[in-house]
């Protein structure tokens, strides 16, 4: 008896990210190639989950390169997965060819935003893109047991959680980062700091929680970084202007303190003078802070 074929619904469906053909690569600048639009994650019911990929040119790399995942910020509620921020726009070369071409892959990822889906769905979806990186790790020529998340505000918030929390290791299918280089972000969100209140029900916290943070306590709790602070915890570049009004300094500055006592790894940065977003920072300032995460990324890949 003949087994019965495919469906037309599933004949006429794209194929499945994980067994989906590569895009090819566009030379976006001197030895490093891009892949842009890549699905990784398909979503019942909602968009498909893109990332850029920017790749050191095959005939410089001696063998798989180690990987940063980038994650964008936006409050949880907008922004663009190629975006590093405000300050970096203008950059040419982009800063992730920068750091293709000092000899890393770089992945740009998708999540959902706070009016897609609530917390921990966006923590997923990262874990989800570090899983299929890993699938896909050989026609890629990337090794993602070597990986660092970076972050830039509410991105740094959730590539702090990516690398202080673990999925099931049954089922998560990547190794646990590295480390995270984070940039003004949230780490509590369960206590006043400057702008935020737990009880505003308005707040972009709230709406990534999908209630008030008072008023769902073990979610909120759950969605801090500083509560999941452990021994052991990865390495960690904690960076924050000491001028920030939309995330206020005291986030790193107590992420820092916890990593410090619980005996973790970690280089905390104050920057004077610099609001959310490196605004009001000079040219030569902005470049040096980039300068030096690439710096410690680079420590803890090589």
């Amino acid at each position: 008896m003949t087994a019965p074929g495919p469906s037309l619904h599933e004949l006429i469906a794209a194929p499945h990210p994980d067994r989906a053909a590569l895009p090819p690569a566009a030379v976006s600048a001197p030895g490093v190639r891009e892949l842009r639009g890549v699905p990784y994650q398909e979503v019942e019911g909602g968009r498909p989950l893109e990332l850029d990929l920017w790749l050191p040119e095959a005939d410089k790399a001696a063998g798989p390169v180690p990987l940063v995942l980038f994650v964008h910020g936006g409050a949880w509620r907008r922004g663009r997965r190629d975006d590093m921020g405000l300050r970096t726009r203008h950059w040419s070369p982009r800063p992730f060819a920068r750091i293709a071409a000092a000899g890393f892959a770089v992945a740009c990822a998708d999540y959902r935003l706070s009016g897609e889906a609530t917390f921990p769905a966006p923590l997923n979806d990262l874990r989800s893109a570090l899983r299929w990186l890993t699938l896909r790790s050989a026609e890629l020529g990337i090794d993602t047991g070597r990986t660092v998340v970076w972050g830039e505000s509410a991105g740094g918030h959730l590539a702090s959680l990516l690398t202080l929390t673990e999925a099931d290791p049954v089922s998560r299918g990547y190794a646990q980062p590295a480390g995270a280089v984070v940039w003004y972000a949230p780490s509590d969100l369960t206590t006043a700091r400057g702008c935020f209140a737990p009880d505003d029900p308005a707040t972009p916290e709230a709406r990534m929680l999908g209630a008030a943070p008072a008023t769902v306590p073990e979610r909120a709790r759950a969605a801090s970084p500083l509560a999941h602070v452990r021994p052991g915890a990865p390495p960690f570049l904690l960076v924050h202007g000491d001028q920030d009004t939309l995330v206020d300094c005291s986030h790193s500055r107590s992420l820092a303190a916890a990593l410090e006592q619980a005996g973790a790894p970690v280089e905390a940065w104050t920057v004077p003078g610099a609001d959310h977003g490196w605004y009001g920072l000079p040219d030569a300032e902005v470049e040096k802070l980039f300068s030096h995460s690439l710096a410690f990324v680079r420590r803890l890949l090589a």
